[in-house]
């Protein structure tokens, strides 16, 4: 770009690769043999209930130091808030602003919430506003020539979910061009665990470090994901909004995207690649977890064993129960034969293995690779014993403890190579299978609907010839997209014409047999669909608006704790999801607010005005003397609904009472424990003070069905 500012924008960024400290994430293994200890760690924070803080508080840093990035994220901001004035009329100039604020917020939130983890840290963030300074006076200028560079490039968006800046790294290969319309290959790198994964830190690792795998003439998106979470809920949607964004700029072929990840990453690989099968031409895990159980030992002696619901939401992030899902794809996956993190490949292939049909594979060892398990040779990586539709490789780091070994690099290349040679958009035959609507599609396959949400529903799809034969377990409705016609239509050994139809071919159940046409709706004219499903913790992953109560409690101790967790909500969400919720008071809310997002109300009908407005429409009664809920009743003294429920002032949306993210302060100290904890709808009794893992004692808890309705 012809720019005067390039001289030195880059000269800059060369002093500040060279200069910046650089956390890379990788494993946490014990020091080598031989190797000083290092110093002891200072005293664990803890909160009041006496769980670790996540994360811990930072450092103190200088007074004068404080002041001078105080001076300086201040002055950002100032210039942050004209160029947003500036260029209200020039749209894609404004939406370049995002790519700014992430210095901003990184500093901004360093000092706010005390997440300075190391002195050098004060340097960083000197860097970074100069940075963040440097790219507002190219914006002003009309030139931003950030969009231009190659090699280690950060970027940020503005979040559909709760409208925060979220960041994400690039890195562009030195032979790209600006406007070119080659389509590249791009791999996406889930991080590992980094309690001190603030923001400052994230950048300062993007600006100095490309990463374990950076593929010759292919782009690689790192991601935050939101921090801490593997992530999951809205540290998954970051995935999609990151690419969404990336797309703007960067010419991306869909036939060559692949997702990759290390320990925490590993984990967040196993999920996404499972559910989104059908996006990746390779999914490469390395370590990590796929499943809660047998990872947490959540059976173990002493410990309490989970709820009937609990069990019943593991369905929502276990990749070992949708392991057949991996069938539309290629996985390549690491483990190195000493890391106690290999027991992810292997509760996987044991799980492939029964879904092959052999009900009791024998569990792989620590330290022991039985033949057909894997190999430290792509060739010989292929894994037995699976279905001959699962192309999966589990690659070995030999006597690898918890990284990824140098030499096993260039065999996991070979095989996602291999994989992306043969990859194809639009395959033949889909098999896909899924617990839950939030996850409805797979290829050319969409589920609309489930005879019985939470219980496996499966559909094998395939095109022969000028016919779609599929079969299927437990679903009502489905729709059909193979991107070219069919005669005929064979469903579960009904026939149907086929045809063309652009928006599918759809079918639902109808007294038990198969019809054409979208899924039915209910009496209530309600139904469970893939946008609204439940439970609680769906509502997280697309706009929401947290609606604080501004009338008198019905009574005092039920608004104390409305009170109480409203601001453990924000807080929490800030923490874990690095965004600030928002919040309106229930006499502020708007139309476009029903319109836009799902709302949570907190309180009660008389202290919460628009819970008030709806209450007749939603599945309880409530007053003073007794809340009422599913025949029985409860006092209105001591307990408080949490529920979701379409709302009645848009049923494309939810409404949701008295809850944010379900999971609590136990969940962030293993990240296999970040998941759902309450179901559609739960009764709490507030005589209990909420702890690290309940909101209080919950005296009742399940699902609605798929009408919306009790069972």
């Amino acid at each position: 770009m012809a720019s005067t500012l390039r001289p030195i924008r880059l000269a800059f960024t060369l002093l500040l690769a060279a200069f910046l400290p650089s956390a890379h994430l990788s494993a946490q293994a014990p020091a080598p043999k031989g190797q000083a200890k290092p110093k002891a760690a200072p005293p664990v924070a803890v909160d009041h209930l006496g769980i670790k803080l996540i994360p811990q508080p930072g450092i103190e840093i200088a007074a004068a130091d404080r002041a001078e990035l105080e001076k300086g994220a201040s002055a950002l901001a100032g210039e942050i808030a004209s160029l947003r004035q500036n260029l209200s009329g020039k749209p894609d100039q404004l939406a370049l602003i995002p790519d700014i604020e992430i210095f901003h917020k990184a500093v901004d939130w360093a000092l706010r919430y005390n997440e300075f983890f190391d002195p050098k840290q004060v340097d960083v963030a000197l860097k970074l506003l100069t940075l963040g300074t440097q790219r507002a006076t190219e914006l002003k200028a009309g030139r931003p020539g950030w969009l231009d560079d190659t090699g280690l490039v950060v970027r940020g968006y503005l979040s559909k979910v709760d409208g925060s800046v979220q960041p994400y790294g690039m890195v562009i290969p030195e032979d790209w061009k600006p406007g070119e319309t080659k389509a590249r290959r791009l791999d996406f790198w889930c991080h590992g665990r980094g309690e001190k994964l603030s923001e400052l830190d994230f950048l300062n690792q993007r600006l100095n470090n490309a990463g374990e795998f950076t593929p010759p003439e292919a782009f690689t998106l790192h991601l935050y994901g939101r921090y801490c979470n593997a992530n999951k809920f809205a540290g998954e949607v970051d995935l999609f909004e990151a690419l969404e964004h990336a797309r703007g700029t960067y010419h991306i072929d869909d036939r060559q995207l692949v997702i990759r990840g290390f320990s925490m990453g590993g984990a967040a690989v196993w999920q996404f690649g499972t559910h989104f099968a059908g996006m990746w031409a390779a999914v490469q895990p390395g370590a990590g977890f796929a499943e809660t159980r047998e990872f947490n030992k959540v059976y173990a002696e002493g410990k309490i064993p989970p709820t009937s619901w609990e069990e019943t939401l593991y369905h929502w992030y276990d990749a070992t129960d949708i392991v057949s899902n991996l069938e539309n794809t290629t996985t390549v996956a690491y483990s190195g034969e000493i890391d106690g993190q290999k027991q992810a490949a292997d509760i996987m292939i044991r799980y492939a293995r029964k879904e092959a049909g052999d009900a009791n594979p024998p569990a792989a060892e620590l330290n022991k690779v039985n033949s057909g398990d894997g190999s430290p040779r792509a060739a010989e990586a292929r894994v037995a014993g699976t279905s001959s539709n699962l192309k999966f490789h589990h690659v070995i780091g030999l006597q690898t403890p918890h990284k990824i070994l140098a030499d096993a690099k260039p065999e996991i290349e070979s095989l996602v190579s291999e994989a992306l040679a043969s990859h194809e958009m639009k395959p033949k035959r889909v098999r896909f299978v899924t617990y839950s609507l939030i996850y409805p599609e797979m290829e050319w396959v969409r589920v609309e609907g489930f005879k019985r949400q939470w219980e496996r529903g499966e559909v094998t799809a395939e095109l022969k010839g000028d016919q779609l034969v599929a079969s299927t377990h437990n679903l009502s409705a489905l729709r059909f997209s193979p991107g070219a016609p069919v005669k005929t239509v064979i469903l579960d050994g009904q026939n149907f014409p086929g045809g063309a139809d652009e928006d599918g071919l759809a079918f639902h159940l109808a007294d038990g047999k198969w019809v054409t046409g979208p899924a039915a709706i209910g009496k209530e004219g309600l139904i469970k669909r893939p946008t609204l499903c439940g439970p609680v913790d769906h509502a997280f992953m697309s706009s929401f608006l947290f609606v604080r109560p501004t009338g008198t409690p019905l009574h005092g101790k039920t608004g104390d704790w409305t009170t109480g967790e409203l601001d453990h909500a924000v807080g929490f969400w800030r923490k874990v999801f690095r965004g600030e919720a928002p919040v309106k008071e229930d006499t502020s809310v708007t139309d476009a607010d029903i319109s836009n997002s799902h709302l949570v109300l907190w309180g009660d009908p008389s202290s919460n005005s628009v819970l008030a407005r709806i209450l007749t429409k939603l599945p309880l009664s409530w007053d003073a003397s007794k809340l009422v809920f599913g025949g029985r009743e409860y006092p209105a003294a001591t307990t408080m609904p949490v529920l979701i429920f379409p709302n009645p002032l848009n049923p494309d949306k939810y409404v949701v009472l008295n809850s944010g993210p379900t999971f609590r302060e136990d969940a962030l100290l293993n990240n296999s424990q970040q998941i759902p904890k309450l179901p559609d709808w739960s009764i709490i009794d507030v005589n209990t003070a909420p702890d690290g893992k309940w909101p209080g004692k919950v005296l009742e808890a399940g699902f609605f069905d798929e009408n919306w309705r009790l069972p």
